[in-house]
């Protein structure tokens, strides 16, 4: 460097209005070097020698020394092992195939058993209680021959989640039906019905015989109700049916028909209250059989109830003498029956007897409520069934001597028929 020349002074290639700075770091020119213990040791050196990237490869050598060590490998699966996790998976999946074969093959099969024909022959009925589960159903099919496998029955109900919907009764099943006929008829509830008929004119004595009588009917007799609360029909019922609920069907049934017809009667009639309706219904039925008669009948009680007449009827002292059981077939009708002091005698009292002295039907309370317009207030049988009809004592004594006459001659016949046999 010339002495006295101040451009040697400037920062390297900066211009001459630039202003000077100075470096904080070495100078240029002098290795700055650290040693283990990180003192710095400059030294001398030229420009030419300095090589920024020294430092690096220093910094490169101390830290390779010290690199950490990799990460330990994996312990690598033996050949053995893995041949055993492969034979382990291959069973596992062989098992499940087999199994859905298996599984599917016994449904398929399942299901012809279940709707394909059943082993009977010929009809057979079968009963199923009430509250019998489907286990005990399935049993007793195939113990009577109308299944042939009782498990495969109850899982088909099961499956076809009709457990529940199987109904008790008795029913028919025909020739080759198939487990699915079977619990379709089951579900649906079509069982055989059989019929309990009470005639009208029956008393409950009478009607209780029948019922008491019927064996596909269970349970005891209900105690004896009142007379003329039994609705006279044909009841169709299912075996197990007990007699209680039959019995308090008639009642339900009689009680609705009487109600309904006594709310729609003629409003002029001689009658207080649905009591009285039902007990002259009563006496109307068991007057008369034929139905073009009974509210002629009608009209004639009806009639004398409004002129406060005695209403004569013999089925009334009859049944105040012998009850609801009535009067034996082989003991004839006295005298004294018909004087007998019994509330019933309506050749004694005035108006209607206490009560019904039998069952009436719908004819004959129809006959009451809507009786027929007459001024008669006499009849008489005819000989044939029937009656014959009057509005004066004179035509109604005229009428009884025709009758007694046609009944001589008729045991006049019978007699002679007796003799000529013998």
């Amino acid at each position: 460097m010339v002495a006295g020349d101040r451009s040697a002074l400037r920062p390297h290639g900066r211009t001459k209005n630039a202003p000077s700075c100075y470096s904080i770091g070495p100078k240029i020119g002098t290795d700055f070097r650290t040693d283990a213990r990180g003192r710095g040791n400059a030294k001398g050196v030229s420009v030419s020698d300095y090589n920024p990237q020294d430092g690096q490869r220093e910094s490169y050598r101390r830290g390779r020394d010290f690199k950490p060590s990799p990460a330990p490998e994996p312990p690598k699966r033996s050949r053995h092992a893995r041949n055993q996790l492969v034979i382990f998976l291959n069973f596992c999946l062989s098992a499940v195939f087999f199994l859905t074969l298996t599984v599917g093959a016994v449904l398929y099969w399942g299901k012809l058993e279940f709707d394909g024909p059943g082993p009977l022959t010929k009809e057979a009925t079968y009963v199923v209680p009430r509250s019998t589960g489907v286990s005990t159903i399935a049993d007793g099919l195939e113990r009577d021959g109308i299944i042939s496998n009782a498990s495969i029955f109850e899982f088909g109900v099961r499956l076809s989640r009709a457990g529940g919907q199987l109904k008790a009764g008795e029913y028919a099943f025909a020739p080759g039906a198939s487990m699915r006929d079977i619990m379709n008829k089951l579900k649906s509830g079509d069982s055989i019905m059989h019929s309990v008929t009470i005639p009208e004119g029956w008393t409950v004595h009478h009607a209780y015989e029948r019922i008491e009588s019927a064996n596909f009917l269970s349970g005891p007799m209900p105690g004896e109700v009142a007379e003329g609360t039994l609705r006279p029909d044909t009841y169709l019922v299912q075996r197990g049916t007990t007699r209680k609920e039959l019995v308090h069907r008639m009642q339900a049934a009689q009680n609705q028909l009487v109600k309904t017809i006594w709310e729609g009667r003629d409003k002029d009639l001689p009658i207080k209250d649905i009591g009285q309706f039902l007990t002259l219904a009563s006496i109307v039925e068991r007057e008369t059989g034929i139905d073009g008669e009974r509210a002629h009948v009608a009209s004639v009680f009806l009639n004398r109830l409004k002129k406060g007449m005695r209403l004569d009827s013999d089925p009334t002292f009859l049944y105040g003498v012998y009850g609801g059981g009535g009067k034996p077939s082989d003991k004839p009708v006295t005298q004294s029956d018909k004087d007998s002091d019994t509330p019933y005698n309506t050749y004694r009292i005035r108006g209607l007897p206490p009560g019904p002295i039998a069952n009436p039907g719908k004819a004959a309370l129809e006959a009451v409520a809507h009786p027929m317009q007459t001024d008669d207030l006499y009849f008489v049988a005819d000989g044939t069934g029937g009656h014959v009809f009057s509005a004066t004592l004179k035509e109604h004594n005229a009428n009884v001597a025709k009758y007694r006459q046609l009944e001589r001659e008729r045991q006049a016949q019978q007699d002679g028929a007796g003799n000529d046999g013998g």
